[in-house]
């Protein structure tokens, strides 16, 4: 699954910068989550870095984009070129 952040959402700036593939960036209120980059951190941590920074816990999975742990490796081997 990819992840999404909610309306809970304080717009601190930690967690942008945290995501290794791009993937966070400021909408026109609070930060979103472009499903196509999230890989969740698979390939690069052992778990989501925007999650572990988060200070209101606002960045659960997204139910509308559920990808199984392989799947977010295959994404993760498109997205950094490493086959």
């Amino acid at each position: 699954m990819a992840l999404i952040i909610t309306d809970d959402c304080i717009n601190c700036d930690v967690c942008e910068p945290e995501c290794p593939n791009g993937a966070i960036s400021q909408g026109e209120e609070i930060y979103v989550i472009d499903p196509n980059l999230c890989t969740e951190c698979v390939g690069h941590y052992d778990e989501p870095q925007c999650q572990l920074v988060c200070p209101v816990d606002c960045i659960p999975l997204d139910p509308a984009h559920v990808e199984s742990p392989e799947e977010l490796m295959e994404k993760y081997r498109i997205l950094t070129g490493k086959a």
